[in-house]
């Protein structure tokens, strides 16, 4: 099968397709409605190995990843206090070795978005969020679906639980403490700081892909590394302008002035 007849097959099956190069994303999604056939057709003539990605608008995700040292989304899911709640699902397996436990949307219980819901383990639920699915590839490796039987109908996806649904809700006053984020130096393993020089290269993201926890989290680090405070602006604004989908200057600056302000009054840097 060509990636022009899996889009279609998705489409078929429900879901909204993404056109993408790697994991970026070749198209406006953000509040557009589905693909049709005819656009779908035309997109992968024009892009024939594109990957596919599609929206959670129908389904959200629980994204379980495990970070060289640093968090186990495995281990968070182990020792969950609830494993009633993770429903035998359809999921796929990730280049970099995580999973990914799809499940239907409940009626009238709108799932929520709550990246970093437990120590490597995000939830995927926004309508303009989207993941990757089979058989696209990145450089890290395939997709893969862990269920042998896929194709027939979205059948083997379950709906989520009410108590799941719940369970997710972010937690608003700690979204709004700063965490610093941890730095614990691996030789041959990748490390916050490579994280953060990724990023440079990466940007933040898209619109509602938590691209707000990003930008602060990649600020905090630099703070935390004694970046003086001038290159930490530079180096914001420069790495949300490689993301697929910038922020507004004003919105940058603002995440930015206010982490700086945090850190002085804690006396965590320095201003130079």
């Amino acid at each position: 099968m060509t990636m022009m007849d899996w889009a279609l097959k998705y489409s078929r099956l429900g879901f909204s397709v993404i056109p993408t190069k790697e994991k970026t994303p070749l198209i406006k999604f953000a509040d557009c409605p589905p693909l049709i056939e005819q656009e779908i057709e035309k997109l992968w003539t024009i892009h024939p190995n594109a990957n596919i990605a599609v929206k959670t608008d129908k389904f959200f995700v629980i994204d379980i990843d495990r970070h060289d040292g640093g968090e186990d989304g495995f281990k968070s899911i182990a020792m969950y206090e609830h494993p009633e709640y993770f429903r035998n699902t359809m999921y796929q397996k990730t280049p970099n070795g995580g999973e990914q436990l799809f499940y239907f949307k409940k009626n009238g219980e709108p799932a929520n978005q709550n990246i970093g819901w437990l120590p490597g383990v995000d939830v995927k639920a926004h309508e303009n969020n989207y993941v990757m699915v089979p058989p696209s590839t990145t450089k890290k490796g395939t997709y893969e679906w862990a269920v042998s039987d896929f194709g027939v109908a979205p059948t083997a996806i379950v709906t989520a639980s009410k108590e799941l649904v719940q369970a997710v809700v972010p937690n608003q006053l700690a979204n709004q403490d700063f965490k610093r984020p941890g730095f614990r130096p691996k030789n041959g393993s990748k490390n916050k700081t490579t994280e953060i020089l990724e990023t440079v290269a990466e940007g933040f993201g898209s619109e509602n892909t938590g691209r707000n926890d990003r930008l602060t989290k990649f600020v905090g680090g630099l703070l935390l590394r004694g970046v003086e405070t001038d290159r930490v602006r530079a180096l914001a604004h420069q790495t949300n302008r490689n993301s697929v989908d910038p922020m507004p200057d004003k919105e940058v600056s603002a995440t930015v002035e206010s982490i700086i302000k945090k850190h002085l009054r804690e006396g965590a840097v320095n201003n130079r």
